[in-house]
Order: structure tokens, then sequence, then C-alpha cells
């Protein structure tokens, strides 16, 4: 474990860890499958739903979280998982990587287990006048100022730190609560 400039890497050796890795949109199922032909254990939580088309009803398994994969590696498997097709990088908090408990794991294996429950997950609580970083995109590593709600999944985010106020509007999915405010993200 690496604790340099007081980051955190719960990355170990030899005891397989689960890590959130974040894919491009609507990849999970093809990056799962990638990660086994590489002998990498990766799991996508899909959730079976119920929907009515105008002449047939079918169930559809989706992504209980979009552009997330779950996968058990030990420290050697790093790389390997960073250079399959589709993935973006590992989901990261406040540019920590840290493992997800094996308890929370289970939670969402119950969670997909029950069929015909609609779950949506979004990050965190986002409220208005909250700060965010963007934490998916090209837009990465971005800091603002939620401004208004549009739904449950959909914010107007300010971003300040180009000298100008843009006003955006982006899904939930890749926005992170922060406390710090805006600080230059030249390095």
């Amino acid at each position: 474990m690496s604790t340099d400039s007081a980051l955190v890497y719960q990355l170990h050796d030899s005891e397989p860890r689960w890590f959130a890795v974040h894919t491009r949109s609507k990849s999970e199922k093809f990056v799962q499958r990638m990660l086994d032909k590489k002998g990498i254990h990766a799991w996508v939580p899909l959730q079976r739903l119920m929907r009515r088309y105008t002449r047939s009803t079918r169930v559809v398994e989706k992504p209980l979280i979009n552009c997330y994969v779950f996968v058990k590696i030990v420290k050697s498997e790093y790389v390997r998982v960073l250079e399959t097709e589709h993935v973006a990088g590992f989901v990261k908090f406040s540019k920590n990587l840290v493992a997800i408990p094996e308890m929370e794991i289970n939670l969402l294996k119950r969670i997909t287990l029950e069929d015909g429950l609609d779950v949506v997950a979004v990050p965190g609580i986002l409220s208005e006048g909250d700060l965010v970083e963007i934490s998916a995109g090209n837009l990465i590593g971005l800091r603002g100022r939620i401004e208004q709600s549009e739904g449950k999944r959909r914010f107007k985010v300010s971003l300040e730190q180009l000298g100008y106020s843009l006003l955006i509007t982006i899904d939930a999915a890749f926005l992170q609560k922060t406390s710090l405010m805006m600080t230059n993200i030249v390095h």
C-alpha cells in the first residue's frame, strides 16, 4: 500500500478486494465479458424488469448502476483491468482507491435477486447548492455547485474554474459530492 501524499490505495498483494470500475456508457456487460476472458472476477449488478411494448411484454436485464462494473482483484491485476477495452478507470473517492466492503457487495447482490424491484441508484443525495466534482467523462475533475435539479437524475451545475460561469446539465452518475470548493486543477 502506498501512503504517499496522504493518498490511500487499498490494493493488496494476495487478498482479493472489491473495487468499482467506471465504463463507457452501455458497456457494462461487454467489460464484464472481457474481464472474465482475462480471468479477472468481474460482476455487474443487473436488475430484471418487466417492460411493456405495444405488442408484447418482455423481461429485460439492466445494470443497477450505470457505467459500473465491480471487480475483485489483487494488486497485480490492477493494470490488466485498466487495459480492458471500454474501461474508463477505477472509481476513486477524493483521489483514493478505496476497496468496497464485502458487506456492501452482498447487499447489492440481494437487491438484484429481488425480481421486479425497480431500483434507481443515485450517487449520494444531491441537492441545490451542493458542491460537486465531475467524476467521469471529458470534464472529469472540474468542480462546481448544483444550481438546479432537473428531476432525480439530472442537474444543472455551475462551473467557475475557467474564469467564466458555465451552466451545464449533467447526469447524477457523473457527479460526486465534495466539501472542497473551487481549486485550480492545473498541477
